[in-house]
């Protein structure tokens, strides 16, 4: 079984179209979040422009959507041009069971094996203290990160978080998406944790998720 949980980052309004071609290819479940860009505030000034908002859009489908889903975002949204977004693909290793696999696919298991796992990029996932976000970025830009996405969040920490993490898990906190290519990964997530981590005012910690097939990421790859 060939089983994707698709990741786009585009406009609030570009969100809007992409939920309806999720539609289209007939995939049963569509998650919107609000988010927002690490555009540094002195560069929008510079251009005159304004921070726009995000949304990041996730789904679940097999090979062949994933495939159409690209495909299509490419034509409607222009997502591979640099600017419109980006759109990512990480492959599932496992359901909770038959119920849980017949929601995410609608009933329909898709066919193939397991994904390919030669990855290319990988998502950096930071969750951090709310407010601490420009403090993240400026770690990862020194480390060659290009960009991000933050996602506000809230946590539910157990009473014994504390004693394991320092940090109340209940408080408010945001999270940041960064794509990066493999051989970047390691630079940019000990540059987090050394200038954003456990030690600081930011309390991050990351982790990375496989990501086996991209668009919207021009840049980062002609780089």
């Amino acid at each position: 079984m060939e089983l994707y949980y698709m990741i786009s980052v585009v406009s609030r309004r570009s969100a809007l179209k992409l939920v309806e071609i999720c539609r289209e290819l007939s995939m049963p479940m569509t998650l919107t979040n609000m988010a927002s860009g690490t555009a540094k505030s002195e560069h929008l000034s510079l251009y005159n422009l304004q921070s726009t908002p995000k949304a990041v859009v996730s789904t679940v489908t097999g090979a062949s959507g994933m495939k159409k889903l690209m495909r299509l975002a490419k034509l409607k949204l222009y997502i591979d041009i640099p600017g419109n977004g980006i759109m990512m693909a990480i492959p599932i290793k496992s359901a909770g069971g038959a119920r849980s696999l017949d929601a995410l696919t609608g009933g329909h298991i898709p066919e193939g094996g397991k994904p390919e796992m030669q990855f290319e990029h990988e998502l950096i996932v930071v969750v951090l203290n709310e407010g601490c976000s420009d403090m993240v970025m400026d770690a990862a830009r020194s480390a060659g990160a290009r960009g991000g996405t933050v996602l506000h969040a809230k946590g539910t920490g157990t009473s014994s978080a504390p004693k394991f993490f320092g940090v109340l898990l209940a408080e408010e906190k945001e999270m940041i998406y960064i794509v990066v290519h493999r051989d970047k990964r390691n630079d940019i997530m000990s540059a987090i944790m050394r200038d954003a981590g456990m030690a600081s005012k930011a309390k991050s910690i990351c982790f990375t998720l496989p990501v086996s097939a991209t668009a919207g990421l021009r840049l980062i790859e002609e780089d």
